[in-house]
């Protein structure tokens, strides 16, 4: 009976649960839906969906196709499409399989030589897992793969050529030349350019209308400005701009990011051609202070301001030298103050060479 009676309780305890489950279930995936950047909402899940690079991603649908995929090599800058590409491929060769047939590593994996011998190689030796008649091959993806250390790189070398048959290897990495000959040798390599501003257009009014934001022309423009040909950080931008402020304009995008508008910086410019030294270091200094910009983005965006006005030859060549040497310094963390004052000392001593070219 002392059986019977404390079995019960703990029947009763267990019993309660499951009905609670499908409530407790269902509320975060709705919030997740809400609170998923958009970066990750919004990847393609298809080749067919990826922005841009047609040439690049019709001849890896070919290949995968034809079950011919070779070794590959994605490099290019950030937010260009290269980990999309590849994950694309991977569902549309494995479909409901792609937990089991990939391997995915990234940059904050521990990828050292030691998880080349040991987690990569069982990976690549071990018996595909396919169900299908035909056994298809395994991927490894290491993405960043630049971060890798070059005994690692050294040791997959081996691993590759050893396990072709069964495996393929992607690799992919901002900068190719981090990437030992060894390994490029091995691989067919894609590079992805940085988006054109078409492609970046039709994929942010695709998100714009999904998600029903009220964008204006000049905010569109200046989120394509403003994300360099980078996707990702376009994305980025309209979602904390949209978060910031319900109706998405020119000045609320450049406001969230901190980028100094383009007549903010044409007055800059005006300041640093017409006024004297101690004026347009004051001036400049007042703008600086009240709208929260930074010395650096300044000096970017005068540059490009540069490229546009007429001047002779050697003084614009002079005049960008010296602008690429602030940058230079800004990026060592000097001081502002004595950065600003070369700056415009720079654009004094280029006004002297514009008037002894006039005269």
């Amino acid at each position: 009976m002392a059986g019977t009676s404390s079995s019960s309780p703990m029947e009763i305890d267990d019993a309660a649960p499951p009905p609670a489950k499908p409530n407790t279930g269902k509320a975060p995936l709705v919030s997740e839906t809400k609170s998923a950047p958009w970066v990750e909402k919004y990847r393609p899940q298809s080749l067919a969906d990826v922005a841009a690079h047609r040439d690049i991603v019709d001849t890896i649908d070919r290949l995968t196709s034809e079950n011919r995929l070779p070794h590959l090599l994605l490099y290019g800058p950030p937010g260009t499409g290269k980990t999309s590409t590849i994950l694309a491929v991977a569902r549309k060769l494995y479909g409901s399989q792609y937990q089991n047939m990939i391997l995915e590593l990234n940059a904050s994996d521990d990828r050292g030589i030691d998880v080349v011998r040991q987690q990569i190689q069982d990976f690549a030796s071990a018996r595909s897992l396919s169900f299908g008649a035909k056994p298809l091959v395994k991927l490894v993806l290491l993405d960043e793969a630049d971060a890798m250390t070059k005994d690692a790189q050294f040791a997959l070398r081996r691993v590759i050529e050893k396990h072709t048959k069964s495996t393929r290897f992607a690799l992919i990495c901002n900068h190719v030349n981090k990437i030992i000959p060894a390994l490029q040798s091995r691989c067919t390599r894609f590079r992805f350019a940085p988006l054109d501003a078409t492609h970046i257009r039709e994929r942010l009014l695709h998100v714009i209308n999904a998600e029903g934001l009220d964008v204006d022309e000049g905010g569109l423009t200046a989120l394509v400005r403003l994300s360099t040909g980078d996707m990702r950080k376009a994305l980025n931008i309209l979602q904390s701009t949209h978060m910031a402020s319900q109706h998405v304009t020119e000045e609320a995008v450049y406001l969230c990011t901190g980028n100094p508008m383009p007549k903010d910086i044409e007055q800059i410019a005006y300041w640093l051609l017409n006024e004297s030294f101690t004026t347009g270091f004051r001036f400049i200094s007042d703008i600086k202070m009240r709208k929260g910009l930074a010395l650096v983005d300044i000096v970017r965006e005068v540059t490009m301001f540069v490229f546009k006005i007429q001047m002779p030859s050697h003084v614009r060549v002079k005049l960008i030298n010296d602008l690429a040497d602030i940058e230079y310094r800004l990026s060592f963390a000097c001081n502002d103050k004595l950065q600003l004052g070369s700056l415009i000392s720079t654009f004094t001593n280029a006004r002297c060479a514009l008037v002894a070219a006039a005269k």
